[in-house]
């Protein structure tokens, strides 16, 4: 018989549960990772959905806490799709946990492809509270998954049958909305870090706490005694799970409109170009040279303005050699002033900083870093795709004209 008619309780119906997320494709160091949080916070619990399991039709899901697997089970796809299952599955499993109570931190450590934006947002709308988002990394394989163009699918990684993201596209967002990078070096069967590696993770992601956890756990090694645990946490990645998160701002920093990109570096053969202007771009040069900007950088991403657009903010997003490229929204300078109370504060706040009396927030802020980055070269590629003087000077009413070489890529 259905439960359909019974009243379903939420988190936010019994006492608290801290939930901490893992996530990250660097498999070896997000179990190390894991592992270390299991070792530092005595009764932990993790709880972990296999994805791969996805072609026979279900996710298998397993609970386990430091003396291995206290429970397993499967969860069968929704819409053909394995994340949404995930999504279906881990709220009420994690009700459970807490129902069943004597759990100081439920730690979700998500399948490889997953982002954990998504399942932040899921865990925090059934009514938890995550208290920490940790992406795993190993920094030797920082440049060869940013450089991996590779579809997802090609590898066994893809999260649904319809899932076109790359291996590069989906690291970078890994790495970029966690506050907090778990660093697992010398790992077996993984190349040794160098400056180079360390700084090229500093410089994509300068406001993130990285915390070095070497191997994790040692497997056989016995848990630590609750009775003998103090109160605080012993290691600084538990201390980091447990600090708190907060999902709106989170998702705030992701978004290209008030987005905390990176600021200008060089150091260790690893260089960060940002490169802001106040002129809009030439929509016929700037669609020519997409492929030389796209490649001149293991990663760049920013917000971007064209002319004949001039009530569209476009995203910038390119990794891997590929780039993709979308409306994210209006300028506030497009909207009425009646509409700006409907915009949150911290957009407001962004486009305060970016302001021009005559062209608003409309602008150009994009970031370039990468090894052996050409800053000159690459600059004057970008002033070339700018408008000209006499072109500028023309007006918006003559920028209306110009060939619409982006329509097909925005599917406009």
């Amino acid at each position: 018989m259905s439960g359909a008619g019974r009243p379903r309780r939420s988190g936010a119906d019994r006492p608290g549960l801290p939930v901490v997320i893992v996530g990250g494709l660097h498999a070896e160091a997000r179990r190390a990772a894991v592992a270390r949080l299991l070792a530092d916070v005595p009764g932990s619990v993790v709880l972990h959905h296999d994805l791969a399991t996805a072609a026979a039709g279900t996710v298998v899901r397993t609970v386990r806490d430091a003396t291995g697997i206290l429970s397993a089970g499967e969860a069968p796809l929704v819409n053909d799709c394995a994340c949404c299952a995930l999504r279906e599955d881990l709220v009420p499993e994690l009700v459970r946990l807490a129902d069943a109570g004597g759990t100081p931190l439920a730690v979700v450590e998500l399948w490889d492809s997953v982002e954990p934006k998504a399942m932040a947002e899921v865990v925090t709308a059934g009514g938890f509270t995550v208290t920490g988002v940790i992406t795993a990394v190993d920094p030797a394989l920082v440049l060869p998954y940013l450089g991996n163009g590779d579809d997802l699918a090609e590898g066994g990684l893809a999260a649904a049958a319809t899932d076109q993201r790359t291996v590069a596209d989906t690291f970078a967002r890994q790495l970029e909305y966690a506050p907090v990078l778990a660093l697992a070096e010398g790992l077996p069967g993984s190349p040794e870090a160098d400056d180079e590696d360390r700084e090229l993770l500093a410089q994509l992601h300068p406001t993130a706490r990285r915390v070095p956890i070497g191997h994790g756990h040692p497997a056989g090694a016995p848990p630590a005694d609750p009775a003998s645990a103090s109160a605080a946490p012993s290691s600084a990645l538990a201390r980091a799970a447990l600090a708190g998160f907060d999902v709106e701002a989170a998702a705030a920093a992701q978004h290209p409109a008030c987005a905390l990109l990176p600021a200008d570096a060089d150091a260790h053969g690893v260089a960060t170009l940002v490169w802001h202007r106040r002129r809009p771009f030439h929509p016929e040069r700037l669609y020519a040279a997409l492929e030389d900007l796209t490649c001149a950088a293991a990663r760049s991403r920013g917000r971007f303005w064209l002319a004949g657009k001039g009530d569209t903010l476009l995203h910038w997003d390119a990794a891997g050699g590929a780039l993709c490229v979308e409306g994210a929204g209006p300028w506030l300078a497009s909207l009425p002033d009646a509409a700006w109370e409907l915009v949150p504060p911290v957009r407001r706040a962004a486009a305060a900083l970016d302001w021009h009396p005559e062209h608003g927030d409309r602008c150009q802020h994009l970031v370039f870093t990468s090894p052996g980055l050409d800053r000159d070269g690459l600059e004057r590629l970008l002033e070339s795709c700018l408008l000209t003087d006499a072109e500028y000077a023309a007006g918006q009413a003559a920028w209306e004209l110009l060939p619409p070489a982006f329509d097909t890529l925005l599917e406009v």
